[in-house]
């Protein structure tokens, strides 16, 4: 056996399934590369799902890292740090917003903006006790959690997995109608991710989220943007809600704030919504640890430059243009995306998506498919556009195109 094929046995051996990973273990990686342990290299055109915006070992991210480390990595919510003030405070202009309330993964997040909110709707709007209504859309990806998945639709996440927690109604995503009629008195937020990334990369309809906005607006309800990894830089603006001119009450983060480093995400929203919280009501050990706001508190940096955010949209209009041309190769059926973030619908005759990421992962390049018959594509936003060209090439070669 191989290396590869020995680590992969004794990964299988001990670790729960809950995961099926392409047959490549990453031993280093480094910008838009990585590298096996046989020493094979990688185009990686995943980013991590948006954790790794910033490439692999970026210099800036390891050297704040490195710097924390020599001083102080946790001491709980328990005690003041001397990085939590500037990390909360350049978040929140960042964002536009006053309040930050930090934690550590994504659905950690979701939930609580899910909690925000209903306690909104029962301090501030006056919904009846138990009767908080939270809209979703479905094809919704926004975690794991029980909670969460009580309102996802796919079956997969869902499956065995009842009782489900109550307190949510799922729309048509892209519906506004649907939207307006699910937006009755005691609905106290909508949760939505701009662009929807497990679903395929969908876009909205334009003028949806600014439909949505103006609805919430009427109806005295929050809007609350899952920007977990459509935000920081993705899509070629710091937030997808920017695409329609859009600013929600209040967005969910993560992924990319970490820098991918360490986990790092957080709700961020008006002293209205997240001045609900009293001491003891939510919190997390490990939330807005000094490691983790100095690492965070670098990724704002990075984006307070526009750099990165101009970066994906440049190379992303080049991504979709070159991915345009596919389809009418007779194997691609769509393209969706926006800036650095595409996703590309194979023809179910041709391959899953599945059997097209191993074919990709043959000549160099890893994607990863969803839903089937679809291939993400996001690659790091530092990659070179020559780099970017050579890993279309090969997705050309796959495809016969």
């Amino acid at each position: 056996m191989s290396t590869t094929e020995t680590l992969i046995a004794a990964a299988d051996a001990h670790s729960a399934h809950n995961y099926h990973p392409l047959p490549v273990v990453v031993a280093t990686a480094d910008g838009a590369w990585m590298t096996d342990v046989e020493g094979r290299r990688y185009l990686d055109l995943l980013a991590g799902y948006s954790a790794l915006n910033f490439g692999h070992g970026n210099r800036r991210l390891i050297d704040a890292a490195r710097a924390q480390l020599e001083r102080v990595t946790l001491t709980s919510r328990a005690f003041h740090h001397d990085r939590f003030a500037d990390f909360c405070g350049q978040l929140a202009e960042l964002c536009g917003m006053e309040l930050v309330l930090p934690m550590n993964t994504g659905a950690e997040a979701v939930e609580t903006a899910v909690k925000a909110a209903r306690k909104w709707g029962y301090r501030v709007k006056g919904v009846p006790s138990g009767m908080a209504k939270i809209v979703v859309a479905a094809g919704n990806f926004h975690g794991r959690t029980t909670t969460i998945i009580s309102f996802s639709t796919d079956r997969e996440a869902r499956a065995d997995y009842e009782p489900y927690t109550p307190g949510f109604e799922i729309v048509p995503y892209g519906d506004l109608t649907a939207m307006r009629a699910a937006l009755t008195e005691n609905a106290v937020a909508v949760l939505l991710e701009p662009i929807q990334g497990e679903a395929g990369v969908l876009v909205p309809p334009a003028g949806y989220l600014a439909g949505v906005r103006e609805l919430t607006r009427e109806r005295g309800v929050l809007f609350v943007a899952d920007e977990i990894q459509s935000g920081l830089g993705r899509t070629g603006r710091t937030f997808a809600c920017e695409h329609e001119g859009v600013v929600p009450d209040m967005y969910v983060l993560g992924k990319a704030l970490g820098g991918g480093i360490v986990p790092v995400s957080a709700v961020v929203s008006s002293r209205e919504v997240l001045g609900v919280f009293r001491p003891g009501e939510h919190g997390s050990t490990f939330g807005g640890n000094p490691l983790a706001c100095a690492v965070a508190l670098e990724v704002i940096a990075m984006l307070r430059s526009g750099d990165f955010q101009r970066r994906a949209a440049e190379l992303g209009d080049h991504l979709h243009r070159e991915l345009g041309l596919l389809t009418g190769s007779g194997h691609v059926t769509e393209v969706r995306g926006r800036g650095l973030w595409a996703g590309v619908d194979i023809d179910p005759a041709y391959g899953t998506g599945r059997e097209i990421s191993e074919k990709l992962m043959d000549r160099g390049v890893l994607v990863k498919d969803t839903h089937g018959s679809t291939i993400r594509i996001a690659p790091p936003l530092v990659i070179t556009k020559e780099d970017l060209d050579w890993g279309l090439g090969q997705l050309r070669g796959v495809l016969g195109a």
